[in-house]
C-alpha cells in the first residue's frame, strides 16, 4: 500500500492550490473513536469561505471509545486498542496507510487569552510584516501546565485603526494585531498523544473539537454576524464563539450527554444500557402534559430474567432528563456571560454534538439562553456515510476542513517539548509540519 503524508501544503501553509491531496483525522471521544480520509480536490468557485478544495471521505473507521472519560485518556491499552481499530478499518477502505493525522481535543480544561502585539514599519505591509507581527503576539508566555493549541490573528490594526481583515499593500509606521490564543492542560494532551504514538502514528495538529464543529456546520452569515457554537459531547460541552468570520472564544464544561444517561439509570434504578435506550427512545428535554399518562417498562438493575419491569410514567423520566440539561445549559450562559462577548454575537446558536440529538434540547435552549437555537449537520462534504451525516460527527468533518484555513497559525510558531511522552510533542510536530512547507 502507498504512504501518503498528512496533505501537501504550500508556503502559505494551506493545501497547494490546483493539487489535489489526502487528509487524515482522528477524533478521541468518550463515546467513539473515529478515523476519516479524505481527498481534496482544487475548486474554482465555493459557497462556504475558506473552502478551497472539494473534500471526498474515501475511508472511514468508526469504534466505540474504550479507556477515555470526559475526552481524558484513563486506560493507556484500551485507547491504543480502539484507535488501532478506527484507524485500520479507514486505511482499510481507502487502500492506503497513513503515517499522522490532525487529531481533535475536548480535554484539558480548554480556554482562550487574548494578546495584542504591535511592530514598526518601514513602507507597505507585506507578508514578513505580517509574520513579525503574528510572531511577537505569540511570544506571550502562556501558565505553567498550560499549552498552546490555536495561535490565531482575530484583527489588525494601522497606526490605531482597528478592524482591518488584510493589511497587505497598506502603509503606515506601526502594525497591529489582535490574537485568539487556545490553550489547554498539558498531561491530557501528554497522554493522548502517548496513545497515538503508540499506535505507530503522529499528530500534525491538534483541533478544539467546538472549533472544528463550527468549520463544518456554520454558513458565512452566521460566521460574520456573530454565533455560538454549542458542541454536546458525550462527556463533555464545548463552545466556540466566532464574529467577523474569525474564532475568537472558546470554553469546556466537564458535563455532557452520558451524565444524563448515569443520572436516569441511578434515579430509577436500571441498566446504563437501559438507561441510554430510555432517553434516546423516550426521552426529552421539556415537559409534556401527556408524559403522566404514558407508561414506561424500565428493567430493574440486576441479572435477575424474572424480575419484572418495573412501570414508571413518562414524566419521571423526563423529570430527570431536565434536571441535567437545565444545568448544563445554564453553566453555558453564565460562561458565555463571563467571556463578555453575549452581547456581541447576536442571537444564534447552532447546537452540535452526539448528545445534541436528545428530543427537546434545542427547543428548551431558546428558552434558557433566549436564543434563536438550531441543529447543526456537517456541510459540503461527499461521501459521507449514513452514519456520519449527523451533529455526532461535525468536529471531525471540521478537522478535513482546517487545513484549507489553519495555514494562518504557522507564523511563529514555538516548538514545545512535551515531558510526558519523551517525542517532540503535538504541537511541536504542528510547527515542524508547517516548517517543512516552506
Amino acid at each position: 500500500m502507498k504512504l501518503f503524508r498528512v496533505f501537501d501544503t504550500n508556503r502559505s501553509g494551506r493545501p497547494t492550490p490546483g493539487k489535489s491531496t489526502v487528509v487524515s483525522v482522528l477524533d478521541v471521544g468518550s463515546s467513539k473513536t473515529t478515523c476519516m480520509i479524505a481527498k481534496l480536490t482544487p475548486r474554482d468557485h465555493s459557497a462556504i469561505p475558506g473552502r478551497t478544495h472539494d473534500v471526498q471521505i474515501i475511508g472511514f473507521g468508526n469504534q466505540r471509545s474504550r479507556g477515555i472519560k470526559s475526552g481524558v485518556v484513563i486506560d493507556l491499552d484500551a485507547a491504543e486498542r480502539a484507535i488501532r481499530l478506527a484507524v485500520d478499518a479507514a486505511e482499510k477502505m481507502a487502500r492506503m496507510t497513513i503515517d499522522s493525522l490532525i487529531v481533535n481535543l475536548s480535554a484539558g480544561r480548554l480556554g482562550s487569552e487574548t494578546f495584542s502585539a504591535k511592530v514598526s514599519l518601514q513602507g507597505e505591509v507585506d507578508v514578513h510584516d505580517i509574520g513579525r507581527v503574528l510572531s511577537a503576539g505569540r511570544a506571550h508566555s502562556v501558565q505553567e501546565g498550560r499549552t498552546t493549541v490555536h495561535s490565531l490573528p482575530i484583527g489588525y490594526a494601522l497606526d490605531g485603526h482597528r478592524g482591518i481583515k488584510d493589511p497587505r499593500g497598506m502603509t503606515g509606521g506601526q502594525l497591529g494585531v489582535d490574537m485568539h490564543v487556545v490553550t489547554a492542560d498539558e498531561a491530557p494532551l501528554d497522554n493522548l498523544e502517548l496513545a497515538i504514538n503508540r499506535s505507530h502514528l503522529s499528530i500534525g495538529a491538534m483541533v478544539a473539537s467546538a472549533y472544528g464543529s463550527g468549520l463544518a456546520t456554520l454558513v458565512d452569515d452566521e460566521a460574520e454576524l456573530g454565533v455560538v457554537v454549542i458542541d454536546f459531547g458525550a462527556a463533555t460541552t464545548t463552545m466556540a464563539v466566532f464574529l467577523d468570520g474569525q474564532f475568537i472564544h472558546t470554553d469546556a464544561i466537564a458535563i455532557g450527554g452520558h451524565h444524563v444517561t448515569m443520572d436516569v439509570a441511578r434515579g430509577l434504578s436500571t441498566s446504563l444500557e437501559s438507561a441510554e435506550r430510555l432517553k434516546v427512545l423516550s426521552g426529552s428535554a421539556l415537559a409534556n402534559a401527556a408524559d403522566d399518562g404514558e407508561l414506561l417498562l424500565v428493567p430493574p438493575l440486576g441479572d435477575e430474567d424474572r424480575d419484572a419491569p418495573n412501570r414508571l410514567p413518562r414524566s419521571a423520566l423526563n423529570r430527570i432528563i431536565r434536571a441535567r440539561i437545565e444545568e448544563t445549559l445554564e453553566l453555558v450562559r453564565d460562561r458565555l456571560n463571563d467571556s463578555g462577548f453575549s452581547t456581541l454575537v447576536g442571537r444564534r446558536i447552532v447546537m452540535t454534538g452526539g448528545a445534541s440529538q436528545l428530543n427537546g434540547l434545542c427547543e428548551a435552549s431558546r428558552r434558557i439562553l433566549a436564543r434563536n437555537v438550531r441543529l447543526g449537520r456537517p456541510l459540503g462534504v461527499k461521501g459521507l456515510p449514513e452514519i456520519a451525516r449527523g451533529p455526532a460527527y461535525a468536529s471531525s468533518v471540521g478537522m478535513l476542513i482546517y487545513p484549507q484555513i489553519g495555514g494562518i497559525e504557522r507564523a511563529g510558531r514555538k516548538q514545545q517539548v512535551y515531558r510526558a511522552t519523551g517525542t517532540e510533542g503535538p504541537l511541536g510536530r504542528f510547527g515542524r509540519w508547517f516548517k517543512e512547507s516552506f
